[in-house]
């Protein structure tokens, strides 16, 4: 697998690609399974989303291992792909709960282009194996993401417990007596069958955001490219 950093902009300056990269890139290659997504598109959503114009930041687990479902952002699959996996079509019926409407395929591109950034914690997975790549060590690169999009107001959506375990990378600045000079924090049970009815359901995560966006003079997320 031939990971290329050609076109990561800003991001190409974290550590990560040079202290940890190169041993994981070479695990990779030495593993014979089908890796997900393919290598082009394994930093896709820090390609898509510059680190300057990130304004919400998703975070997810690792890709999904079924074969051309990953494209290399969190929780997005490619437009053909049909039924949806399921978490993303309970956040999908958030979502309709919510501001009443949702995107027409699962392909989430079109927000990572407004400032969402769909991150993952592991970049890649092989075939099949859902947490295959947790002992790589791409978890670093997640951490420096968020303490580099931390630097400035952000919304973070943490859903689950595995992706709340990263909010200490989330650093300043906070402001507990005027929210919107600070990061707006949204934790809930993950979207997945077994827990999204222990607090996903109804958690408003897509009009909470938009609020808070406003109210600090952005425009709202288009979360349903209508």
């Amino acid at each position: 697998m031939n990971l290329s950093t050609a076109n990561l902009g800003d991001w190409a300056g974290l550590p990560f690609f040079a202290q940890d990269l190169p041993a994981i890139a070479t695990q990779l290659q030495n593993d014979t399974r089908n890796i997900l997504p393919p290598s082009d598109q394994v930093f896709a959503a820090l390609e898509r989303t510059p680190l300057a114009k990130v304004r919400v930041v998703i975070l997810g687990q690792d890709p999904y291992p079924t074969p051309g479902h990953a494209h290399g952002l969190s929780f997005s699959v490619d437009p053909h792909v049909k039924p949806l996996p399921r978490s993303l079509n309970n956040i999908y019926k958030e979502m309709i709960s919510d501001i009443g409407s949702a995107p027409m395929t699962g392909d989430l591109r079109f927000w990572a282009d407004q400032g969402v950034l769909l991150l993952n914690t592991v970049f890649t997975v092989p075939a099949g194996e859902a947490n295959g790549h947790t002992a790589l060590g791409w978890q670093r690169l997640a951490h420096q993401v968020l303490t580099a999009t931390s630097a400035k107001p952000c919304a973070f959506v943490l859903w689950g417990k595995q992706a709340q375990s990263l909010a200490p990378h989330i650093t300043s600045p906070k402001d507990g007596t005027n929210p919107e000079n600070g990061h707006l924090m949204i934790e809930t049970a993950h979207p997945s069958p077994l827990s999204v009815r222990r607090g996903f359901f109804g958690s408003k995560p897509f009009s909470r955001i938009n609020t808070w966006l406003s109210n600090r003079g952005e425009p709202p997320i288009n979360w349903t490219d209508t």
